[in-house]
């Protein structure tokens, strides 16, 4: 496993851009990067952007958006997190908690009270290991076509406020997922 010289301690920064040549850059090319094309979905661009670098390289990415929500029938809006990746040859390093941290910290200025996410089975253990939890509840989202679908991938949440807890009953996501 490459190391990161001790003289570029990785960064964690908001990014003014996010492009396919930068998701590349950290996970390669590849026509399902994140693994999760079997899913059939079709996913929105997110619009803050927040990255790890050293040495100018770009090491780990998370994005975020604003999206409306219905949690037991009442509307809402959570922050979508998404993007989340970590360049294979630095991955076990903790650049995951550093840019959700970092990622977090802005979304708790945004207005929602949670954060939401979906994500592959394999990787729940390292989203609950960072602090979020795991829903049981199924959440259906949109997709083109006014089709409304349940989501394959498991869904979890993050309160980012102390006082915030995630309500009971169905969840809905007004629009495409992030």
């Amino acid at each position: 496993m490459p190391e990161i010289p001790s003289s570029a301690i990785p960064v964690a920064m908001r990014l003014s851009r996010y492009t396919k040549t930068e998701q590349d850059e950290i996970l390669g090319g590849g026509a399902d990067p994140f693994g999760v094309s079997a899913a059939g979905l079709t996913w929105l661009p997110k619009e803050e952007h927040f990255g790890v670098t050293s040495d100018d390289r770009l090491l780990a990415h998370a994005g975020l958006l604003r999206l409306p929500v219905a949690i037991g029938g009442t509307e809402t809006e959570v922050v979508g997190v998404g993007g989340v990746a970590v360049a294979p040859d630095v991955r076990g390093r903790g650049l995951a908690r550093l840019v959700l941290a970092a990622a977090l910290r802005h979304a708790r200025t945004m207005g929602p009270r949670h954060a939401l996410l979906f994500c592959r089975p394999p990787l729940v253990p390292l989203y609950e290991h960072l602090g979020w939890h795991l829903l049981d509840e199924d959440v259906h989202v949109e997709q083109p076509g006014d089709r409304l679908v349940a989501m394959p991938l498991r869904t979890m949440v993050i309160p980012l406020h102390d006082d915030a807890i995630w309500p009971s009953g169905p969840v809905r996501l007004f629009s495409l997922p992030m």
